[in-house]
């Protein structure tokens, strides 16, 4: 792959329509662009004080431990974007201001970059491209290509929640009625402001039924049981790897 710069674009160009809304093709996207060894896709959940960012999608070498991490805002450099939104460069994280946050201090790659992933007017996450023993360190160039991706990666994100909105109609119906009469937008809602929206009318339409609190307790138990199955078998899948 060519490195100047209208090449780096030409194949952003033809490669994004197929990533889609896959937030792993998106990662893999931007650490082939920039020649980042692992670039990673985190989304905020929470509102408030209680919001926390975590691991969507990676491409690369992730440890457990980085894709177990949740990050509140203003908490490390990831924190530091989500809280005020503007892209950051550090050439060598052990020779910045920035070096008690190094999760790898003796890998020989620690130039790094991180872009803001905005929907509307609000930071959703962020994107972090980490730097190879193949790469020096990352430049402007990198750092403008990573902030492209991560504006195409908003709007997979905003893909992938209005396809499963779309795909069921008690969702559309729930959210609806919670947003009429509103300036709130459906175009996209927080995860966890969904799912609660979704409890409530789930809740009410029980009720409006005839259902008494017996039967509501019932039903709310076979949705954690059936969870409960889904992530048995998921642990026995990840167990037989």
């Amino acid at each position: 792959m060519a490195d100047d710069p209208l090449s780096k674009i030409h194949q952003l160009c033809r490669d994004i329509p197929a990533a889609h809304d896959d937030l792993a093709a998106h990662a893999a996207l931007a650490a082939t662009l920039v020649g980042a060894e692992i670039c990673s896709v985190m989304l905020v959940n929470g509102e408030g004080e209680n919001a926390r960012m975590s691991i969507a999608a990676s491409h690369g070498p992730l440890t457990q431990e980085a894709a177990a991490t949740l990050v509140a805002r203003g908490e490390g450099l990831a924190g530091q974007v989500f809280a005020n939104g503007t892209s950051m460069l550090v050439d060598d994280i052990l020779a910045s201001p920035y070096a008690v946050m190094a999760r790898r201090p003796a890998a020989p790659g620690r130039s790094l970059m991180l872009a803001p992933i905005r929907i509307e007017d609000r930071v959703a996450g962020t994107l972090t491209a980490s730097c190879g023993t193949a790469k020096g360190c990352f430049d402007e160039q990198d750092l403008a290509l990573l902030e492209t991706v991560a504006l195409f990666v908003g709007r997979a994100v905003q893909m992938r929640q209005m396809r499963g909105i779309l795909a069921s109609r008690f969702t559309q119906l729930a959210l609806a009625q919670e947003l009429q009469g509103t300036a709130a937008k459906i175009v996209y809602q927080k995860p966890d402001h969904v799912a609660r929206l979704l409890a409530r009318s789930f809740y009410r339409e029980m009720a409006r039924a005839g259902f008494d609190s017996n039967q509501i307790v019932q039903a709310a138990s076979e949705i954690i049981a059936q969870l409960n199955a889904s992530l048995a078998r998921h642990s026995a899948r990840d167990g037989r790897k």
